[in-house]
């Protein structure tokens, strides 16, 4: 697979190549020079296989003239060792659960693949190299557990203080080692800011041998198609179209999505559901992007005001908003509606939203209830909600079972470095060590 910057199409780069520098020279992210295309057969076929089969059949039309056949298989069975269910609300409505790897978020499905990649792809290096992430939460803790003692590469995670929830911050700040948390006085955007200038830094970036393990990697957008094609064969027997709700902030799990739909998975559309930072549904009615301040909310995931995906986006639909409306809606909730999604979906089904899966629920019903055709629609839930649990109502936090994994990082010591959101400071920090 050759892959080229969106912002200077024409010069390309290996897969190993991109994922090393993480955003091209020019600033841009990364994507194929050719979107590979499966079979309807394979499609059809996917019914009778488990999650690992599919994923290794996406994997290997993504990647298999770049990393051997046997090395992806050995990637996927090490990387994707967790199940993926999907549960049945009612007759059209169904939640993909993917918060059942070691840190509760689907984060987990991206940062394993990467650390299990980059260590083959680097398994004779000699140099270390450093990772940069920034996270609004989840990314964070999942790159962390995914990287943590993994020889030869050394992690920073940068978070925005006092902007994510007790536990998430616990994830993030408990492991040491190759780990190093840095709290930023600031934003997610912020954090995501300081991560593009430490790449645009030229000595920084040489001499630290500098990738980010965020979603503007490959490594970690490719992966995330897998789970779509499997909730897709899960709900085949309906018959009926087949629409994804899926939590928008920094649009990578959105645009894996729409990759996997370009690679032939058969989705009717896309919904991308954001909290009150509604970059995105602002663009689809008006067609102008206009990047904003985020605004924190209790789906903190979410709180992105500039996302770096939305390029790759217009890039899969050739910069067409008309084409990309053919695909894709979107809607804004606040956290009252959030909030009450919640509770509804407890009375009614006995089933605990996260805040983020809440609001791609609220965008399900919303759609809904303007199609008059019949519709399966499956709502992407994309972390254990216990790791919310601080937001919740007292009666909500009675009926929310804290898994055994999540207790114990709930006891570990925090240890993180405050900085500015400015970059000399985080430059220091880089090259200090």
């Amino acid at each position: 697979m050759r892959l080229q910057s969106i912002l200077k199409p024409g010069t390309t780069v290996s897969f190993r190549e991109a994922v090393d520098q993480g955003i091209a020279e020019d600033g841009g992210l990364f994507m194929p020079v050719e979107i590979p295309r499966l079979s309807e057969g394979f499609v059809a076929s996917t019914r009778s296989m488990t999650f690992q089969e599919i994923a290794f059949d996406v994997a290997r039309c993504l990647l298999e003239d770049e990393i051997p056949v046997g090395e992806i298989r050995r990637i996927i069975e090490k990387s994707m060792s967790f199940p993926v269910p999907i549960r049945i609300l009612d007759e059209r409505t169904s939640v993909l659960e993917l918060f059942h790897g070691p840190t509760l978020a689907f984060k987990d499905f991206g940062a394993r693949f990467m650390a299990h990649t980059m260590a083959y792809l680097h398994r004779n290096d000699t140099e270390e190299r450093t990772i940069l992430v920034a996270t609004s939460g989840d990314t964070g803790s999942a790159v962390a557990h995914g990287f943590h003692n993994v020889q030869g590469m050394k992690v920073y995670l940068l978070y925005p203080s006092r902007r994510v929830s007790a536990i998430q911050e616990l994830q993030l700040t408990t492991l040491t080692g190759n780990v190093t948390a840095l709290e930023i006085s600031g934003s997610f955007d912020d954090c995501q800011r300081l991560v593009k200038e430490a790449f645009a830094d030229k000595e920084l970036s040489r001499t630290k041998r500098l990738t980010s393990a965020n979603s503007i990697n490959v490594a970690r957008l490719f992966p995330q198609t897998f789970y779509y094609f499997n909730a897709y064969a899960r709900r085949l027997e309906g018959g009926r179209p087949v629409v994804f709700s899926v939590p928008s902030g920094n649009l990578g799990n959105l645009t894996a999505g729409l990759l996997a739909w370009r690679m032939g998975l058969p989705a009717d559309r896309f919904i991308a559901a954001t909290n009150l930072n509604d970059v995105l549904p602002r663009f689809l009615e008006s067609g102008v992007f206009a990047p904003a301040q985020s605004i924190a909310t209790i789906s903190n995931a979410m709180d992105v005001g500039n996302p770096s995906n939305f390029a790759r986006i217009m890039y899969l639909f050739d910069g067409n908003v008309k084409d990309l409306r053919c695909v894709l809606s979107s809607a804004s909730y606040s956290d009252v509606d959030t909030q009450r999604m919640i509770v509804e979906q407890f009375k009614k089904n006995q089933y605990i939203l996260d805040p983020h899966g809440a609001v791609a629920a609220l965008a399900l019903h919303h759609y809904f209830e303007t199609e008059k055709r019949e519709i399966d629609g499956i709502i992407l839930e994309t972390a254990h909600p216990a790791k919310f649990i601080d937001i919740y109502e007292d009666w909500m936090k009675k009926a929310i079972e804290v898994p055994e994994r999540l207790r114990t990082m709930m006891q570990g010591t925090k240890h993180s470095i405050r900085l500015s959101a400015t970059f000399d400071d985080l430059k220091t920090i880089l090259m200090s060590t």
